[in-house]
């Protein structure tokens, strides 16, 4: 089961990254991406080891941003591939059974060929205009998620991304989504994982309710 929450990792270096994963494990964080951008995969895999021994200890789930070898050396929990990234089918043959892969999408094209590629969650962005990123995409809103979802109707987890903050969460859970991924606002605040937490699991027992009845 992917989790509702995912944190995805900011920083202005290595260090920072990784001292935000650890915040987060520490905030109660269920499954955390390493988004780190450097050009050195030497360098990007010593650092995949640090965060793969930090979540680890927490015994929280780790995703590795882009690099599907990498995610298959420090034996992560998955790996996170962008629209530009290698194709999930390349990265499956390569990945442990075990393995998840996510993919970014931004229209309902691109999340039906992710589901064709056998993806095991969708991340569905952006949904306001975010730091985290350059070159964004088209903002989708709460309009956009919602016109996508309906057309959709897949058991794969979709989740929002982009700028999400706390405020945020009810409306787009309305949409038909079923989780988030965060980077900013937790970055700025680690508590708020609670809340995030305690946001998306009323929407859960709220469903559980309405199905039972």
């Amino acid at each position: 089961m992917i989790p509702k929450l995912h944190y995805i990792s900011k920083g202005s270096s290595p260090k920072e990254h990784l001292e935000n994963i650890q915040n987060a494990c520490n905030s109660g964080a269920e499954l955390v991406q390493l988004r780190l951008k450097i050009n050195s995969e030497k360098k990007l895999l010593k650092f995949a080891h640090e965060a793969r021994e930090i979540t680890a200890h927490f015994q929280t789930r780790l995703v590795i941003n882009d690099h599907y070898k990498i995610a298959k050396e420090v034996k992560a929990d998955g790996v996170h591939l962008g629209i530009t990234d290698t194709c999930p089918i390349i990265a499956r043959r390569h990945l442990y059974t075990w393995q998840i892969i996510g993919g970014t999408a931004n229209t309902l094209q691109e999340c039906e060929t992710l589901l064709d590629k056998g993806v095991d969650y969708i991340s569905l962005a952006p949904f306001r205009i975010s730091t985290t990123k350059d070159n964004l995409t088209p903002v989708l809103d709460l309009t956009g998620y919602a016109a996508i979802t309906d057309v959709l109707q897949t058991e794969t987890p979709i989740l929002g991304a982009g700028g999400i903050t706390t405020k945020d969460v009810t409306a787009l859970l309305e949409t038909g989504i079923s989780g988030i991924a965060v980077s900013e606002a937790i970055t700025r605040d680690f508590n708020t994982i609670r809340t995030f937490h305690e946001l998306l699991k009323a929407s859960t027992i709220a469903e559980q309710r309405y199905t039972f009845e």
